[in-house]
């Protein structure tokens, strides 16, 4: 096992040239390489989850830039290991899906060495706690997104590329002002050891700095209310395997940033400090997840693009993140619980409270990382569904559509799994993390009364998502098609349609078992995620 992540890294490094070069003679065998190098990535990141569930966390570290005291180092704790896997399941899907779904297309063997290169940067994000390599991986993601969307998307794919990279690289400054406020102030160039250096009641004020920094930077990846503007255009021209990672796991990273940096990095320094401070940013946070989550799903409600209404679904369930993010008071309860103890010792009573507190919180943390898995995956189905509905009718005006259940039943069934499970309901992915968020905010509530409003809102925002959902389905797959429903003066002649082939069949099943057996099982993560020491 040993090497094992570093080889997650070079894996997809060193086959770039093999990638390349298949891609000249075959655009299928570019394709099933990047597919077969990640399924290996994702045996290399499962063979280190035993000593993960059973020590917590699985590390290696390398010898680097020793002038900046800074080293090569991986880690996987049972967060960074299950988001890894699913990004690299989306991966898989992604690349066996573009085999047939940009076939035709030009400068696929370049096409193909993005793809592999964007899974260095995303899977790179999770498994460091390195702050240069962090950022390395941070920035390196946003390379190959660029030239996927502004090379193969559909009309204005440049610009919509363009507003992307200056959006994410604009909130990559506020990510590199923090990191660099972290290092100067402590020296520390890793993650963990920069937690316990924070501590130091000297470093309180420019904690609170740091916070506001990372956080804000990150949110812009993450694309809520109101940094999103981004995202909408660069889903709607981007090709359907880059917007099932954009939504999947791009936007993802900013919140498992939120959660790794900003809430376990450096919120413990600032509660210590200034508990009243630390409150009011995540009360701040829950407020911004709620007005995500109710634009997102409003604009999803009216709007008539087939990807832009995926996309703006993205906006509201990353408002349902980021609510969760603030149900994050186990550092609040530490603080009140060292706070009590110097006073005299801790109240049987109040100790009872502070482990409660606790407690929610990780129920809330849990649906919080939960949720990120799952909306990946659910997310990532639906926007290759759509992108096989725009391959086969060469549309993408919902109001043109319907009927297509009987054309192209594998896609109508796996649309329907991806929409019913970003919905909320069982027995699929989104419903165990929806519910674990709302467990945990209610417990919170009995402690937080200002949580009240805000879970309430969010319970509506869940109605808002159903609705969507539905308005998605009836209106692309069930009633008649359009042009036999219309009075045709003059018939002309129509297209006939039927379903994907057989690869981007492939894909899209790959999601749908992991939406199933996450909503009718999904003990393996939670037990994985559970074993972090924060939950």
């Amino acid at each position: 096992m040993a090497f094992s992540l570093l080889l997650v890294f070079l894996l997809p490094i060193l086959s770039l040239p093999f990638v390349y070069f298949a891609g000249k003679k075959s655009s299928k065998a570019a394709g099933t390489l990047v597919g077969l190098v990640a399924l290996a990535n994702i045996g290399l990141v499962l063979s280190a989850v035993p000593e993960v569930i059973n020590n917590t966390v699985y590390t290696e570290s390398y010898t680097w830039i020793s002038v900046l005291n800074s080293h090569f180092s991986l880690f996987l704790d049972g967060i960074s290991a299950s988001i890894a896997i699913i990004t690299l399941v989306l991966i898989v899907a992604a690349a066996f899906f573009s085999i047939r779904y940009m076939d035709g297309k030009k400068n696929l063997p370049v096409y193909y060495c993005l793809l592999s290169l964007l899974s260095v940067g995303l899977v790179g994000v999770f498994i460091t706690s390195n702050f240069l390599l962090f950022y390395f991986c941070w920035e390196l993601m946003l390379v190959p997104a660029y030239f996927i969307i502004g090379g193969w998307g559909y009309r204005d794919s440049y610009k919509a590329a363009f507003k992307l990279f200056i959006f994410t690289h604009a909130g990559a400054v506020f990510v590199l002002l923090g990191i660099g406020a972290i290092y100067i102030t402590t020296g520390q160039s890793d993650m963990f050891a920069a937690q316990t250096a924070l501590l130091n009641p000297a470093y309180s004020e420019i904690a609170k700095w740091i916070l506001l920094a990372l956080t804000a930077g990150f949110a812009v990846k993450m694309a809520v209310v109101p940094v999103h503007m981004w995202l909408p255009d660069a889903h709607s021209e981007a090709p359907a395997t880059m917007s099932a990672l954009l939504s999947g796991v791009i936007i993802s990273a900013g919140a498992y940033a939120i959660l790794r940096l900003s809430l376990v990095t450096v919120l413990p320094a600032v509660t210590l400090n200034d508990l009243a401070f630390a409150t009011s940013f995540l009360h701040g946070l829950a407020i911004f997840g709620v007005i995500s989550a109710f634009f997102g799903a409003f604009i999803a409600l009216v709007e008539t693009d087939i990807k832009r209404i995926i996309a703006y679904s993205s906006i509201a369930h990353m408002g349902y993140v980021m609510f969760g993010l603030s149900l994050f008071p186990s550092a609040i309860a530490l603080a009140l619980a060292q706070s009590s103890a110097s006073a005299g010792g801790l109240a049987t009573a109040q100790a009872a409270l502070t482990l409660t507190a606790i407690v929610a919180a990780s129920v809330a943390v849990l649906g919080t990382v939960l949720h990120i898995l799952t909306h990946a995956v659910s997310k990532g189905l639906l926007f290759l569904s759509a992108g096989s509905v725009m391959h086969q009718t060469e549309e993408r005006d919902i109001r043109k559509m319907g009927g297509l259940a009987s054309k192209m039943p594998f896609t109508g069934v796996s649309s329907v799994i991806a929409a019913l499970s970003i919905a909320g309901s069982p027995p699929f992915a989104c419903f165990w993390s929806e519910l674990f968020i709302f467990v945990g905010a209610f417990e919170i509530i009995k402690h937080d009364g200002f949580y009240t409003l805000p879970t309430v809102f969010m319970l509506i925002a869940t109605v808002l998502s159903l609705a969507y959902s539905l308005r998605f389905v009836n209106k692309v797959f069930l009633g008649k098609s359009k042009p036999e429903s219309a009075e045709e003066s003059e018939p002309e002649p129509k297209k006939k349609i039927w379903d994907v082939p057989h690869s981007m069949k492939l894909a899209m099943a790959i999601l749908v078992v992991f939406i199933v057996v996450l909503g009718t099982y999904p003990a393996f993560f939670i037990n994985l995620i559970k074993a972090v020491a924060l939950i």
